[in-house]
This record gives C-alpha cells, sequence and structure tokens, in this order.
C-alpha cells in the first residue's frame, strides 16, 4: 500500500469532517473559526486545512468574505429522484471494475461519523480509503467508515476481492438492506487529482451514502470522488399519466412538482415519477 498518500488523505479526512460537523451544527450565516484557530484546534498545518476549506467552498458549504473570514452558506435545495416508497436498484455500471487499497487502519470515529452511523464518538471504527479502477484506469476514490466491531480482521484483500457487502454478509453477518446517496459537483484537489490521474480542480462527482442493515442500524458510511471526465449519472424517468381513479394515492401526487432538468410544471398532475439510474463510464479520448 502506498503509505504516504494514505497518511495524508487520512489526516485530510479528519480535517474535513470537523469542518463538516461545524458546518452541520451552525446556522447559515454563522461564522466558523479562523484558519490559524483551527491549525491550533487540529494540530494540522495551513496548507492541510485551507485544502479542505477550499473544498468546502467549492461545494458550496462554506463562503469566504475578504477581511470578514468564514461563514457558514446557505443550506443547498435537495431533489430527490424517487420517493422513500419507491426505492430502486442501480444496475452495474459500464467496464470492469477493480480496487485498490490506500489505507486500512482503525481510529476514533468523531462527532461527525459517530452520529452518522449512532455510535459514540470514542468508538473505533475501520477507515479504508481505497483506489477505484475501471478496465485498469483510476475512475474514483472511496473513504468508507465502518464500525470495527462489525468487521473484526477485515484485511486489504477483502477490500480488493468482490463485493464488500458480499463480505459483509458471508464473512460478518451483516445484511445491508438500504442505502441514501447523494451527488453534487466538486472539483478535484492535488492529492485527489494525482491519485486519479487529472489536472487539479478537474470537475468531479462527488457521492455520499449512508447505508443500513436490515435491522435498521447504519453499518457503513462513505464519501467518494469520481471523475467528472469519465463518469456521469443516466436516469430513466417513468412519464406515464397519473391513474385518473381518484384514489387516494393519486390525489396525493396531484399538484405541481418538480423533478432534475424538467421546468417545474411541466409534470403537473402527472404523480409519482419512477427513475431508473445507472453509473455510465466513457471512453477515454
Amino acid at each position: 500500500m502506498d503509505r504516504e498518500p494514505a497518511r495524508s488523505a487520512l489526516k485530510r479526512e479528519r480535517v474535513r469532517d470537523h469542518l463538516m460537523e461545524l458546518v452541520e451544527s451552525a446556522a447559515p450565516g454563522d461564522p466558523i473559526p479562523s484558519e490559524r484557530t483551527l491549525c491550533e484546534q487540529l494540530g494540522v498545518s495551513r496548507p492541510t486545512l485551507r485544502s479542505a476549506v477550499d473544498e468546502l467552498v467549492t461545494n458550496g458549504l462554506l463562503i469566504r468574505e475578504h477581511g470578514r473570514g468564514m461563514f457558514v452558506a446557505r443550506a443547498k435545495i435537495t431533489q430527490e429522484l424517487v420517493p422513500d416508497a419507491s426505492a430502486h436498484r442501480l444496475p452495474q455500471a459500464s467496464g470492469s471494475w477493480a480496487s485498490r487499497v490506500l489505507e486500512l487502519t482503525t481510529v476514533q470515529a468523531g462527532a461527525r461519523v459517530g452520529r452518522k452511523l449512532r455510535i459514540s464518538p470514542a468508538a473505533e471504527i475501520t477507515y479504508i480509503a481505497r483506489l477505484r479502477l475501471v478496465d485498469g484506469e483510476p475512475m474514483a476514490i472511496e473513504y468508507l467508515h465502518v464500525p470495527a466491531d462489525l468487521v473484526p480482521g477485515l484485511s486489504p484483500a477483502d477490500m480488493e476481492s468482490g463485493d464488500f457487502y458480499d463480505v459483509l454478509r458471508d464473512r460478518h453477518g451483516v445484511r445491508v438492506h438500504e442505502a441514501v446517496q447523494s451527488i453534487e459537483p466538486t472539483v478535484t484537489n492535488e492529492e485527489e487529482a494525482r491519485l486519479i490521474g487529472v489536472p487539479v480542480l478537474s470537475p468531479a462527482l462527488l457521492f455520499e451514502r449512508l447505508t443500513r442493515d436490515d435491522t435498521g442500524r447504519p453499518v457503513e458510511y462513505v464519501h467518494s470522488v469520481y471523475r467528472g471526465d469519465r463518469y456521469r449519472i443516466v436516469s430513466r424517468l417513468s412519464l406515464g399519466d397519473t391513474p385518473a381513479d381518484g384514489s387516494a394515492q393519486a390525489a396525493r401526487f396531484t399538484g405541481e412538482r418538480h423533478h432534475p432538468g424538467i421546468p417545474p410544471g411541466d409534470l403537473s398532475g402527472r404523480g409519482d415519477v419512477p427513475a431508473l439510474m445507472l453509473g455510465d463510464v466513457q471512453p477515454a479520448e
């Protein structure tokens, strides 16, 4: 494993989590501590802190105001592709996928990850950073956080061969059931750009996912950065008319609605619009 990038990734991950905790616990417009104060609190250098701050500014979570400091940005508009009751399976992305583990270690969860996984901030988690490759070419970097007591003895080989969810089921008795995943545009920082082989500040997709097992227990929190030049998400929408039977379900979905890429009002009265998503790897030029 490439230890030096791994140590850097883990340190930056802890800084990012601390900043995200500040953002999520504050209101829009609230100030956050200065870079100098944060460096002292976290025991990191200013370039390390600034890299994480730059990411949150780029992603619209923080605002820098010259001479005034940094502030929490306004909340983003969230649009679900399908309602909770219509959750769907995500088809396999194209290409031959493989993984290379950059780091696998045990650390304390911390406040933000602990809250997501519903465990104590002092509880141990297994942290995995891995490079995802398609047809041998770097495509994404994944950062996984799993409660350590769920995966005793987890090894890099487990994360590089087969499906991690199969490993959870077959070796650890954990059956994943559902996940909530968000996708946002971002750009690569210097470390991400080097690992996936693109220029710094290249367009990318930021995925965040929280996975639960069949008892409703959170078992995995992941965030990933995918190459924007090679990866896209395609969705199919079913645009059939809502049944005009006067049923309670039909009435529930009547009214003006908005769907990604479709102007508000264009689907008024059509009710629920089921979607099917597909990850699509674009050919290299």
